[in-house]
């Protein structure tokens, strides 16, 4: 396959060219466009790397609809599939909650579904996207270290992230931010809403500390990349290293992830609080790491296609450095190395042909076609 007339964009540059695909791997990169019958005209448009995705919870939003509603496995599986990979996304870590702060949640309910029906789309080959298993493990629940040595046996995850929500810290630091999002969440009343609070605060102290540490030692020993999540001070991140987390995901405040980032840690944030212009949270806003050169991957969250958007305004955004390819390695290069998958993420000779071919339109990414593993998927 040869895709011409292209803006491809390299790891450093962005050249007018064409590429060749044989085997499902990149042949070769030149410039200069080809006139040999069959190849793909991409009209001028930006040819870049699949994107690589390592947090998003997108997939239980289809096993479960609607409140009390559960969607059949593999069915919801391939549509979630359909929309990843229609976002330009061809490796998309998906994101499982261990834990929740709700008893008798969705959450627990789908966690074997979720997993069966990943693994099952994998191997009889129904996924367009590359889809990896990535375990979110909230400590603060009484049965996470349980259900994580559970599906550790039956479904090996390739990414691990360790969490606590409860309130008064990490996330959700702002005690009133904490009120606002869980009252409207869960529709609770101000005397519900003080009992619900006061029941997270012990879990807390009850199992994270020691959940944190367990869960851990056995990715340490397995091998398995670990990402913390939402680390606020310079306490958390040195927690962090301690454990071996190589992944700062969502830090909260400028504090956390400067450090992170100086100590090696890929510090990633949201594509949605990029393309929103801050966090709902009320924390650090990413626009204002990646002005200081602290920003190291993207992740669609909760929002696939946020991901190719927030390329593009992150690009054009006066207040940083990152430019096209810059700001494409956040989505694509650096998380593929942060998970150590170095066969993709990067437009290069004998890299994955793992590619999408983009424009801009107004001030959203319009996705022509997608190719995974050099086969057109999108």
């Amino acid at each position: 396959m040869i895709l011409t007339n292209a803006h491809i964009v390299l790891e450093t540059e962005v050249i007018h060219g064409s590429l060749e695909v044989k085997d499902g791997r990149i042949e070769a990169v030149d410039t200069g466009v080809i006139t040999l019958p069959g190849a793909v005209d991409c009209a001028g448009g930006f040819l870049m790397p699949g994107l690589v995705e390592l947090h998003t919870d997108n997939m239980e939003k289809h096993f479960t609809p609607r409140p009390g509603v559960a969607w059949p496995g593999m069915q919801a599986f391939k549509v979630h599939d359909a929309q990843m990979i229609s976002a330009g996304i061809t490796t998309v870590f998906d994101a499982i909650s261990v834990g929740d702060v709700v008893e008798g949640s969705e959450r627990l309910n789908n966690l074997s579904r979720m997993a069966d029906a990943l693994n099952e789309s994998r191997a009889r080959g129904l996924t367009r996207a590359d889809h990896l298993l990535h375990l979110r493990c909230e400590v603060s629940h009484k049965d996470t270290l349980h259900n994580f040595r559970q599906l550790m046996e039956a479904h090996p995850p390739q990414l691990v992230s360790i969490m606590d929500h409860s309130p008064g810290q990490r996330q959700f630091a702002n005690i009133d931010k904490y009120r606002q999002y869980y009252k409207g969440k869960y529709k609770l009343s101000d005397a519900e809403l003080e009992t619900f609070i006061e029941r997270q605060v012990e879990a807390s102290r009850l199992y994270s500390r020691g959940y944190r540490r367990a869960i851990a030692d056995i990715c340490l020993d397995k091998g398995i990349p670990l990402a913390s999540h939402d680390d606020a001070t310079l306490e958390h991140v040195e927690e962090s290293l301690a454990h071996g987390m190589e992944i700062a995901e969502f830090p909260t405040t400028r504090e956390a992830a400067a450090e992170a980032h100086r100590r090696g840690m890929a510090v990633l944030m949201g594509a949605p609080n990029v393309v929103r212009g801050g966090s709902h949270s009320g924390n650090i806003a990413a626009h204002e790491l990646a002005a200081e050169g602290l920003l190291d991957v993207l992740s669609s969250d909760y929002y696939p296609a946020s991901l190719m958007d927030a390329v593009f305004k992150l690009a054009a955004d006066e207040r940083n450095a990152y430019g096209l390819p810059a700001a494409v390695k956040l989505v694509s290069q650096r998380p593929a190395q942060a998970a150590g998958l170095d066969d993709r993420g990067a437009i290069a000779v004998g890299k994955k042909a793992d590619l999408v071919w983009c424009d801009r339109l107004d001030d959203h990414a319009h996705i022509h076609h997608v190719w995974k593993d050099g086969k057109r998927v999108f």
